[in-house]
């Protein structure tokens, strides 16, 4: 409302000051690109105050003048001589392509900052206007996009715009002479600045018409709100005692709640102190338990270090056995070794005894030796070589005899080594076996302990849980059903307040239709009742008659077009006879009445093709009017507007006309402009728009009649929810309890299980250690068993290995003694053939010789006897048993401690099974212990349950738990109970229940209605304040109109006056008024050029009457200056003598106006400061050209 108060009062107060400051800037440059013919980017200045445009016909001069009429705002394609607005755009030429779009800008010097608005600031204005052919058109004013008002804001008032009179086109001088006196207003409106006081007068009384109907809506609106306020503010008593009853069975839930929360509490302390006493006295006896453990542990431990020790000695048993084998082994290779060099020792001694008897028969066959020279020496080659491959296989057949013997010794070493390994896999399976029975008594012990009743208390929580899954979808269905109507409920209430609203709304719709009805109705019936034709129609019994509005029927939106075509005859009366009217010649009615009567005979209808006639768009059920509207609408056509009826004015017959839906009424040589002046007018549209309420009420009865049923269904459907909702909240209830009773007993037995299941997973976790440890004694065992397998199948091998190397050992010891044998006898043959051929040669040649190679032999065989007694002496001293003793002894010593290590483990082992079923009897002393803890841990969370479910729902219900219990100190007393609470609480909720369904909206809805109705109050009252001031605001719009219009009126008549005689050179001419309303009157022109007695100016002739425009158009210059003026061959029709008077008016009115115009004219000419000139060289294409002022003259006398 204060925006419209603000709006009117600005509005008044802007009238006053707008004549202080007129837009007065100076074009400077116009831009054109893509504009007609102009379509490459043209630029031209206009520095002076008086630019002449030249060049031949058909250049597009006057493209420049379309182009600034177009840019400041121009939306008729025939004011800019083209069919439709795309034709400004290039459409193309024979070279050229058609261009995309049209662009024209003007740019204005604004260095006094004059100009209107918020573009006061800058010292350049520049203004463009840009058409796509996509239909796009965009305006500009310095590069900011702004609407096309905002550029017509700017030049309001100073004679510019599209169709002002600063702008004077081809033509406009012959249609301001022959434009009828309302036409002719306007340029005077212009001139005095009024048409924008019109304009804001016309959106002031937009403004009221709309206060008007928000008036009447606010009203009938109020009148509803009314009742609904008395409806809520009974629901909102009931609403307030439910809201009270519900806090107080809220605040007796709560000290329930909280009474409970207390007990449970102490319970949980008290279970609590004793689960403590109990669990100090089960951990003594864990604590002995695990000291009994440990004592366990020890042993083990201890069990365990002799195991090591016994392993220990066996080892170290068959370390002596090895070395007992080992010397036995060396023993026999010594007493081997002897025998064969005491063997050798002897064949030593044989063969030196054989050399010294072969030297004395030597020396007695030396006579005998020559004879036997050459046998001899023969023997001796073939002694060689037998003597050369004995000697070859000797040193190989040593290697082997060396390497059998380590490998005898080997093997005896593995046999050993085999033997021990063997008998220690023994040991560890002996031991193996023994443990494993202890394991396996034990494992029976705790299976035993483990198959201890406890499948009763698994089918019991079976049970249990079972009917607590039930249950709880018991509860959970419950609170579904109660979450699923508390969720429908606010949906439901709201779709009833939805209702509710329709219903009203339909119910504010049938007031608002009845009002109007009603208004249309009286207003009707006031029309035809009022005035000074009413005694007289009842005078001559014709006031009941029907008029003929009342008889007819048309299109809607037509109604003022019938009207203006009919006039005075929409109220005709109808008379069976026409020769009636003779009683009326001497008693005519006191204002304008028709009368019509059936015709003689039908008027033929002859209709101009492509045009629609009035008489399609009317109904009529009278016989009488149909044949009477037919010659009255004859020749009447219609046109949507005066645009598309002014284009098709040439189709019509000599009396045809074109009526618009306004009324406007266009001839082919006429037109008239229809306003609403009678009391009759809008007769037939009221009477149509009665006939369409009337339908619209009977379906709105129908409306509010299904919205009323829908009202009821929902109201049902409410009550039915709220009803549910109570009926769920005690199911809820129940539920829940008898939910938490199954918790409770489904959390004691699965304690008991739990614990249950906490023993046997202890039990599982012994027995899968025990199962653990003898997997591996069982790993342990099948190691040693595959140990000795292994071992005894080796000890086999090997036994039967130290044998055959044994075997081999003998066979290449005796191998390699006959090859010595065979060596030393090839050898010995070998020496003896040698001996005998150099004894044969030598004691041939020399006796002595030969003696002493024999003495040299018996030397050789005597220090080989000497190193084989040397040799058996060193066998002899290896040869002793000592290390065998020793050995021996030792291997005693250690299986005399392995003894003893094997008695101790066994002792130990028997302190460890003791240890074992003393820690078994102390856990079994246990159970008793964990069985009363377990009962004490289920009473303790059955009371932490109901403390938690007590403390959960006080928190939900987010309760200060402080201030509740000092509420509930100063409410109940110190022995208050649960029960009594409870018996309180129950009858809260009856009361509850006992008041039925309630609105609890009501509240909060009478509340916002109450705030609606005061909102509305001061709605009503800003909209009355505001119609007021609208109101004032017009008639001073008017008021201060008129005058600014009527001293307007009086300048411009007489600068009329004064420019008349200067441009006809005497004469005299003046303006009058056809009204008496200056705001509403015409404006005719009145001229007497000198020597002439013409009344009007449609009797002047071509000249006359285009000087008598300009002297009309110059004296508005001269009241109004525009900025600039653009005139299109406006000297066209003068002769010279004129034109040179029109050319000094202009150079005078140049002082104050800037001049743009097109010119033939020499003399029009003579008088530019600047020529523009426009050349067409490319066919379609216009350019723009620097023009010789003295060749254009030149042009001008050609």
């Amino acid at each position: 409302m204060s925006d419209i108060l603000r709006h009117a009062t600005d509005r008044s107060d802007g009238m006053a000051h707008s004549k202080t400051k007129r837009c007065i800037v100076r074009l400077t440059q116009i831009k054109l690109a893509g504009f007609k013919s102009f379509v490459d980017p043209v630029s031209f200045h206009v520095p002076g105050q008086l630019v002449g445009v030249v060049g031949p016909n058909g250049c597009g001069k006057s493209n420049i003048m379309d182009a600034t009429r177009w840019v400041l705002g121009e939306s008729r394609a025939s004011e800019l001589r083209g069919e439709s607005m795309h034709d400004v755009i290039f459409n193309g030429s024979g070279n050229r392509k058609p261009a995309a779009r049209a662009s024209v800008e003007l740019v204005f010097d604004n260095n006094e900052g004059r100009a209107a608005g918020q573009w006061s600031q800058y010292a350049e204005i520049s203004v463009r206007r840009v058409l796509t052919r996509d239909g796009g058109s965009s305006y500009f004013i310095n590069n900011q996009a702004v609407r096309r008002r905002d550029v017509q804001d700017i030049f309001m008032g100073t004679g510019l715009g599209p169709r002002a009179y600063a702008i004077i086109g081809q033509g406009m001088i012959a249609r301001i002479i022959e434009a009828k006196p309302e036409e002719l207003r306007v340029f005077l409106e212009e001139a005095a600045g009024v048409s924008k006081y019109k304009e804001r007068r016309r959106e002031t009384e937009n403004r009221l018409n709309d206060t008007r109907e928000n008036l009447t809506r606010l009203e009938d609106i109020m009148r509803e709100l009314n009742g609904q306020v008395e409806r809520l503010e009974a629901q909102a008593v009931v609403a307030q005692e439910y809201r009270d009853l519900q806090a107080a069975a809220q605040d007796k839930l709560h000290f329930l709640w909280l009474l409970r929360l207390d007990e449970a509490l102490a319970e949980q302390n008290k279970i609590t102190a004793k689960i403590n006493l109990a669990q100090n006295e089960l951990e003594e006896q864990i604590a002995k338990l695990r000291h009994a453990e440990s004592e366990l542990e020890h042993k083990r431990a201890l069990h365990y270090e002799l195991s090591d020790a016994v392993h220990t000695a066996q080892a170290a048993l068959y370390e002596a056995n090895t070395e007992v084998s080992r010397f036995e082994a060396e023993i026999k290779y010594i007493l081997d070794g002897r025998a064969r060099v005491q063997a050798q020792i002897e064949q030593t001694k044989t063969q030196l005894s054989q050399w010294q008897d072969r030297a004395q028969q030597l020396d007695d066959d030396a006579q005998n030796l020559a004879a036997e020279k050459e046998e001899a020496s023969e023997q001796q080659a073939v002694q060689q070589e037998q003597l050369a491959m004995a000697s070859e296989g000797v040193p190989a057949l040593e290697a082997q005899h060396r390497e059998a013997l380590q490998a005898m010794q080997a093997s005896h070493a593995s046999y050993v080594q085999v033997e021990q390994k063997v008998a220690r896999a023994a040991d560890e399976q002996r031991n193996a076996d023994r443990q494993l029975g202890a394991l396996t008594m034990r494992r029976e012990r705790l299976n035993m302990e483990k198959v201890a009743p406890g499948n009763a208390d698994a089918r019991e929580l079976n049970q249990l849980e079972f009917q607590l899954s039930d249950e709880q979808a018991r509860a959970e269905a419950a609170q579904a059903a109660l979450f699923d109507v508390e969720e429908t409920l606010p949906a439901a209430q709201t779709a009833l307040q939805s209702a509710r609203d329709a219903a009203a709304a339909e119910q504010s719709r049938i007031a608002q239709l009845n009002a109007r009805f009603e208004a249309l109705t009286q207003l009707q019936e006031k029309v035809q009742s009022q005035g000074q034709l009413t005694p007289w129609l009842e005078k001559h019994n014709l006031a009941t008659r029907q008029r003929l509005w009342q008889k007819v029927h048309i299109e809607a939106g037509w109604e003022s077009a019938l009207e203006a075509v009919l006039a005075e005859r929409m109220g005709a009366l109808e008379l069976s006879r026409i020769d009636w009217v003779k009683n009326f010649f001497n008693d005519a009615p006191p204002s304008r009445l028709s009368f019509y009567a059936a015709p003689t005979g039908a008027a033929a209808q002859n209709n101009v093709a492509g045009l629609t006639p009035l008489m399609q768009m009317v109904k009529v059920h009278d016989a009488t009017l149909q044949s009477v509207l037919p010659q009255w609408l004859a020749q009447v056509y219609v046109a949507d507007t005066l645009e598309s009826a002014y284009a098709v004015r040439e189709q019509l017959p000599d009396n045809g006309v074109l009526v618009t839906p306004q009324g406007h009424q266009l001839g082919r040589h006429s037109i008239r402009f229809y306003v609403a002046d009678s009391e009759q007018a809008g007769m037939l549209a009221r009477a149509q728009e009665i006939e369409n309420i009337q339908v619209q009420l009977r379906a709105q009865d129908m409306l509010a009649d299904e919205a009323g049923d829908e009202l009821s269904r929902l109201q049902h459907q409410v009550d039915q929810l709220t009803q549910q909702q109570t009926s769920a909240r005690a199911t809820v209830q129940s539920t829940t309890a008898r939910l938490h009773e199954l918790q409770m007993q489904v959390q004691k037995v699965r304690l008991a299980s739990e614990q249950l299941m906490a023993r046997h997973a202890q039990i599982d976790d012994e027995l899968a250690e025990i199962a653990m440890h003898e997997e591996e004694l069982l790993a342990q065992k099948q190691e040693a068993q595959v140990l000795f397998d292994e071992g005894d199948a080796n000890l086999m091998a090997q036994q039967e290995l130290h044998q055959r190397a044994q075997e081999a050992y003998d066979a290449l010891d005796k191998k390699l003694s006959d090859e010595r044998n065979a060596l030393r006898d090839i050898e010995n043959q070998m020496r003896d053939a040698t001996y005998r051929v150099q004894n044969l040669t030598q004691r041939i040649s020399d006796i002595e010789y030969n003696q002493q190679s024999c003495a040299q032999q018996i030397e050789f065989l005597n220090n080989a006897h000497e190193e084989h007694l040397m040799q058996l002496e060193e066998f002899a001293d290896v040869a002793s048993n000592d290390g065998l003793q020793q050995a021996l002894a030792l291997r005693v010593e250690r299986e005399d401690a392995l003894a003893q290590a094997r008695t101790r483990a066994d002792a130990l082992t028997f302190e460890l099974r003791e240890a074992d079923e003393m820690r078994m009897t102390v856990e079994r002393g246990l159970e008793p212990q964990r069985e009363a803890i377990m009962q004490l841990q289920l009473a303790e969370q059955a009371a932490r349950l109901n403390q938690e479910q007590f403390a959960e729902q006080l928190k939900e219900a987010e309760v200060d738990l402080a201030a509740l219990r000092i509420k509930l100190a100063e409410t109940m007393s110190d022995g208050a109970k649960a029960s009594a609470l409870q018996g309180e609480l129950t009858r809260l909720n009856n009361q509850i229940n006992a008041l039925g369904a309630v609105n609890l909206a009501a509240l909060d809805e009478l509340n916002v209605a109450t705030e609606r109705q005061g909102f509305l109050n001061a709605q009503s009252n800003d909209l009355v304040e505001a119609m007021t001031t609208l109101e004032d605001a017009i008639r001073k719009i008017d008021k201060e109109s008129g005058d600014l219009l009527q001293g307007t009126f009086d300048a411009v008549n007489k600068n009329f006056g004064e420019l008349f005689p200067e441009l006809f050179g005497g004469g005299d001419a003046k303006l009058v008024m056809t009204g008496e309303d200056i705001l509403d009157s015409g404006m005719q022109v009145m001229a007497h050029p000198p020597g002439k007695r013409n009344s009007t100016i449609h009797l002047l002739s071509g000249g006359e009457k285009a000087l008598t425009a300009t002297a009309l158009v110059f004296a508005l210059f001269r009241l109004n200056p525009a900025p600039f003026c653009l005139l299109d061959e406006v000297d066209a029709p003068l002769d010279d003598a004129n034109t040179e008077r029109f050319a000094n008016l202009v150079k005078k009115m140049s002082d104050q106006t800037q001049f743009l115009f097109i010119s033939h004219n020499k003399i029009t000419m003579e008088m530019a400061n600047q020529l523009v000139g426009v050349t067409m060289q490319e066919q379609g294409v216009s350019r723009v050209v620097a023009v010789d002022m003295e060749s254009a003259l030149e042009m001008a006398g050609l």
